[in-house]
């Protein structure tokens, strides 16, 4: 079998310069690509330095609403510099009302910009959504989507949503943090979602496993516990098994998936 990230952060500091490391493991693991999203202007080139280094890492460059406070006036042109120098995506994007006293203000504006530029290249695009999915679904119908598709990372919206999100392309990726038992709700919503849109993350350094399906345990220098990225291979078990599916045939289909967004790059 192989496995995808759709969606990670090995540049993270948190990593502390482990990545070759890290990319070891996942290769041992029947990894063979990974999204690498940049967050801000600051880690785009920590981005472009991995996937230079490693094939296994398809760079995404985007900036995340927690971020837009760092934005130089030049930030469009420099990402558009980013996605001219080698083949990327575009992410990780979005809309946030929940991250507590960060402000709404200019959110929609750079959302927009950046998905027309992944619109105007065809590029994917990875979207980070929360508390704001009413709002991302109309500002999706009224403006131009990459025809490969986009990925809504993370996905925990109303199931109710899902079919108007896969009718405009949406693809749905599923990260590890829901396979613990609270998270019933975002479990159940990936079996409404069609079987040729799901796709799987490790969202790494973040969204933890539950403790018990966790296969690479990593613990940052202060000590606090971080996701690794060879941690993939139990998050695709882990959501076969709630499907009540074999784990590969499973697989293969979410490598169709993944090759349908991400192939070409």
């Amino acid at each position: 079998m192989k496995f995808y990230d759709a969606h990670n952060h090995l540049q993270d500091d948190r990593f502390a310069g482990r990545q070759n490391e890290l990319l070891a493991a996942c290769e041992k693991s029947d990894i063979v690509r990974m999204v690498v999203n940049g967050a801000c202007e600051s880690d785009w080139p920590q981005v472009a330095a991995l996937a230079r280094e490693n094939k296994m890492v398809l760079p995404s460059f985007g900036y995340h609403p927690w971020y837009l406070s760092e934005r130089t006036s030049d930030w469009q042109k420099n990402l558009e510099q980013f996605l001219g120098e080698i083949p990327s995506a575009v992410g990780e994007i979005g809309l946030d009302r929940w991250k507590p006293d960060l402000s709404y203000a200019g959110q929609e504006e750079v959302f927009l910009a950046q998905l027309q530029i992944a619109a105007a290249r065809n590029l994917p695009v990875s979207i980070h959504c929360l508390q704001a999915y009413g709002r991302l679904l109309e500002l999706l119908q009224n403006n131009p989507r990459p025809q490969r598709g986009f990925v809504l990372h993370s996905f925990g919206g109303p199931v109710e949503m899902v079919p108007a999100f896969a009718k405009l392309g949406a693809n749905f990726s599923f990260p590890g943090y829901f396979l613990h038992e609270r998270k019933l709700r975002q479990r159940a919503t990936f079996k409404q979602v069609p079987p040729d849109r799901v796709l799987i993350e490790t969202d790494a350094p973040d969204q933890l496993l539950p403790p018990e399906k966790i296969l690479y345990p990593l613990a940052a220098a202060a000590g606090q516990p971080l996701n690794h990225p060879a941690n993939l291979v139990a998050v695709y078990a882990g959501l076969a098994e709630f499907l009540d599916e074999k784990i590969e045939p499973f697989a293969a289909r979410v490598g169709e998936n993944f090759q349908r967004v991400f192939g070409g790059f």
